[in-house]
């Protein structure tokens, strides 16, 4: 097929579907010289507004063919500016298949759908989710393409200001919407958008990370365009304070993590993740981070500031003291004493040593160390999130040494985390008594499979720009291999089955959106490491405190 030909049935068929702080993060030159050799720069891109060291040395997305529409123009929605590596089959099927599951408002790119398998009911897989989106914004955002990131964050925002109601009950101002469904009145010749804040979903939870990745591509849309406009813009900036706002408030609450209910974030079904989970405290000091990078100083703004410092501050210290497990935190747990009062208390939590899983005494290398899944008193979940842990490092939530720990982990554990497809949501899986206690007998979320244990190919991408910011992309090189061999022939499936990732998820739809933009995100960010700036943040050093990977849990 031309490329023109091509061009038109990806343009047709989305219409079809649409009817049914902040400076880059610095690479060093020894890793430059490791890297890929680039490739000549043809056209060069934009500089972000805050970049400080990406300019003479930096990778540049390549932009050597001209695809133009039978117009005789470019046709900013059917074909790959960054041409670098377009000749591997795999980018064009993924770029083709994303261009499939645009979804239009009143003839304006504002998302893309979930899924586009037609083989299965859609439920709510033909809708525009927030966190979904996120990967096929950065791809269109590294690809030179800002109109539909553009859009969606103007979109969603509109729809923040709405009133929703869960049984009559009034969600809190500020909530971001999981996703919204475009709307067609023929009768009326109108379009309208119809948001869910889980009022519709399974579970009827309400999400929590949502207004989160809203400020995160935010900021990523500032960084990749230069343009602070949008961010400036007073709809945009009383967007963030409501966001803030609603999860800074004061209450009841001894920490400064956030609590949730169970199903709130990318697990959203119940698997034992409410209290404090270790994907909503990382995205929610990512969220925190970027807000202050975006606020205005103004007299609005201002207070904002000082009030995202102040619990920044502290929810570092909790996360890097309390969430972090390495082998001698683990020897200390082991041998903790319990009932202990006052603030000497050692092990603050009342947690009993008995609890402690057998699985995590061979799980631990003796190099190497991760961010826990929860803690709340007498509680830990020892199991590891992958998103949570990535999140961490690219927030730089996890100190240097942290970061490199958690690569160490990976490396160890590569069968565990990897295996024959990236990557495990979590590990380990939930199996017999534990199932049912835990998942309330959940038949999608069986054994090593789903989000119990399931291998997610989404989170190649932020496997990827872990391994970039910690110097080590050959591990994204060779989970990126894995994928290649497999992912596209099987039809880009939500997830994949079995400890090893060896089997198409039972119930996975094909043609998921967010794992054909993973990999593609994966594949431009070790082209261009300098992408890595839309999404990563250098460590604060006004609001860290050094922990070294050992340190004592009596910190």
């Amino acid at each position: 097929m031309s490329p023109i030909a091509a061009m038109d049935v990806c343009q047709n068929a989305s219409v079809k579907n649409f009817e049914a702080a902040g400076s880059i993060f610095e690479i060093d030159s020894e890793f430059l010289r490791l890297s890929d050799k680039p490739r000549p720069v043809n056209v060069e891109r934009k500089r972000s507004f805050d970049e400080r060291s990406f300019s003479e040395n930096s990778f540049r997305i390549i932009d050597h063919l001209e695809n133009l529409s039978p117009a005789g123009r470019r046709s900013g929605f059917n074909t790959p500016r960054s041409c670098g590596f377009e000749s591997h089959p795999m980018v064009v099927d993924a770029w083709e298949s994303l261009r499939r599951t645009l979804v239009y408002f009143r003839s304006q790119p504002v998302g893309t759908i979930a899924a586009l398998d037609h083989s299965v009911e859609e439920l709510n897989y033909d809708q525009v989710f927030v966190r979904d989106f996120v990967p096929s914004a950065l791809a269109f955002l590294m690809n030179g393409e800002h109109e539909v990131v553009r859009n969606f964050l103007l979109k969603t925002l509109h729809l923040q200001s709405r009133e929703k109601m869960v049984d009559q009950f009034k969600l809190g101002a500020g909530v971001m919407p999981a996703s919204f469904k475009v709307l067609h009145h023929p009768d009326r010749n109108i379009e309208t958008l119809m948001a869910d804040f889980g009022e519709s979903a399974i579970g009827r939870v309400a999400p929590v990370d949502s207004g989160f990745w809203w400020i995160i591509l935010l900021r990523a849309y500032t960084k990749s365009t230069g343009d602070s406009s949008l961010a400036e813009m007073p709809e945009c900036q009383r967007g963030m304070r409501l966001i803030l706002n609603l999860c800074l408030s004061e209450g009841f609450d001894t920490f400064p993590t956030l609590l949730c209910a169970d199903g709130c974030c990318m697990i959203d079904r119940r698997m034992g993740v409410y209290g404090y989970p270790i994907e909503i405290q990382a995205l929610f000091f990512m969220a925190l981070r970027c807000a202050l990078i975006l606020l205005k100083q103004d007299d609005e703004g201002k207070e904002f500031v000082d009030r995202v410092a102040t619990r920044l501050h502290a929810l570092s210290y909790h996360m890097r003291n309390y969430f972090w497990l390495d082998m001698k935190q683990l020897n200390d747990i082991y041998r903790y004493k319990t009932e202990e009062y006052s603030h000497t208390a050692v092990n603050k939590f009342n947690v009993m040593p008995d609890s402690l899983p057998d699985w995590v005494f061979d799980f631990m290398p003796t190099r190497g160390g991760y961010f826990i899944g929860n803690v709340s008193p007498a509680r830990m979940d020892f199991r590891w999130f992958c998103l949570g842990n990535c999140v961490a490092i690219l927030s730089s939530l996890a100190t240097p040494e942290q970061a490199s720990a958690i690569m160490d982990l990976i490396e160890s554990r590569w069968e565990e985390l990897v295996g024959e497809m990236p990557l495990k949501i979590c590990y380990p899986a939930l199996e017999s008594h534990e199932w049912r206690t835990v998942t309330g007998c959940d038949p999608k979320n069986t054994r090593w499979s789903y989000h119990n244990g399931g291998s997610w190919p989404v989170l190649l991408w932020l496997l990827t720009a872990a391994c970039i910011k910690t110097g080590r992309p050959q591990i994204a090189r060779r989970a990126i291999e894995l994928a290649e061999s497999r992912l596209s022939k099987d039809h880009w499936p939500e997830y994949y089955d079995g400890k090893l990732g060896l089997y198409v998820g039972k119930q996975a739809r094909k043609f998921q959106t967010w794992s054909i933009a993973g990999y593609l995100v994966a594949k431009m960010m070790l082209e261009d490491p300098s992408h890595l700036g839309m999404i990563s943040l250098e460590e604060d050093k006004q609001i860290t405190h050094l922990v070294k990977r050992s340190a004592s849990w009596t910190c």
